[in-house]
């Protein structure tokens, strides 16, 4: 605490002290909002097929979607509520944090990947996916990060491919150029139309881009993998009591095996072939909150 902010509440009366004490308290009891407001709110993307992504009817749909509706059923009944109002925020990528953390959304239900510079500011759930970051490009040469010198990068504000990158950039890179755009939507046209040399992102996010694209066959994935991203659901920080739901709701899929049926509904489409990792079936079989690795860089993101 600085010493600005230490005088500032010593000169505070104590009801005020007394406010600012009981904010982050009820903050943090989610469950107690919900009780009492019988809704809860949940963060969506726009574009982050299979995960969670808007459908012709502009309806919330996906793989993590889904998941958190099965953690509200829960809440309900571990509510005891007759019936539970559930809203929809559609969250860009470099709003899924604050959002979550002002209480705009209860739960974060998109592609986000457990980092452990992101358990500081949030908690997340079991591990529900592992990706990997690999770079898109129509240069079929390329195949590892040096490859990019002296070419424009396409990189989505707010993810991890963006820290790699900078990191990259700023050790190993530095005449790479970073083109930062607010969507993974608009980083692949960025590529399509020329205007970028690649696009890195998680290869189930970028192959899920391009499913159904005409141009489609004009792009390739680098064969390896920048990092091992597992996604989680995301909860406020020190909300434990609704995350311990979100965990026992994952928990009782996985071990029942109806997550292999969510599964497939959603990677094992006409459009879309992602056949389960063995990362994901080992973090099913041991649920897990296991970080990020860049191994690129050989460290946790």
């Amino acid at each position: 605490m600085s010493p600005f902010f230490r005088r500032s509440v010593l000169r505070a009366s104590l009801p005020l002290l007394g406010l600012v004490v009981a904010l982050p308290l009820q903050a943090a009891d989610t469950l107690e909002k919900i009780r009492q407001t019988k809704t809860i709110t949940l963060g969506n993307r726009e574009a982050a097929r299979p995960f969670s992504y808007l459908d012709a009817d502009k309806k919330p749909v996906g793989y993590s979607v889904e998941l958190c509706q099965r953690v509200v059923e829960s809440v309900k009944k571990e509510l005891k509520l007759s019936d539970l109002r559930v809203n929809y925020v559609t969250l860009s990528g470099a709003e899924r944090i604050p959002k979550l953390q002002d209480g705009t959304v209860d739960l974060e239900c998109g592609s986000t990947t457990n980092t452990k510079a992101r358990q500081q500011k949030v908690d997340f759930s079991y591990t529900i996916f592992v990706a990997g970051m690999k770079i898109l490009s129509a240069d079929a040469k390329l195949q590892q990060p040096d490859g990019l010198a002296g070419k424009k990068v396409a990189i989505s504000k707010g993810t991890t491919s963006e820290k790699l990158f900078t990191e990259l950039r700023d050790s190993e890179l530095a005449s790479m150029q970073l083109v930062t755009y607010p969507s993974n939507a608009e980083a692949m046209k960025a590529l399509q139309s020329g205007a970028v040399a690649a696009f890195p992102q998680d290869d189930v996010l970028l192959t899920g881009m391009l499913a159904g694209q005409a141009d489609a066959k004009r792009f390739r994935l680098t064969d390896n993998y920048l990092s091992i991203e597992p996604y989680a659901i995301m909860v406020r920080k020190g909300d434990d009591k609704l995350l311990a739901i979100v965990d026992r709701t994952l928990q009782q899929l996985y071990a029942s095996g109806e997550i292999n049926t969510i599964y497939n509904h959603w990677f094992e489409t006409d459009a879309l072939k992602v056949p389960m990792s063995r990362l994901l079936r080992e973090s099913i079989s041991r649920p897990t909150k296991e970080a990020a690795i860049a191994r690129v860089l050989g460290y946790t993101l």
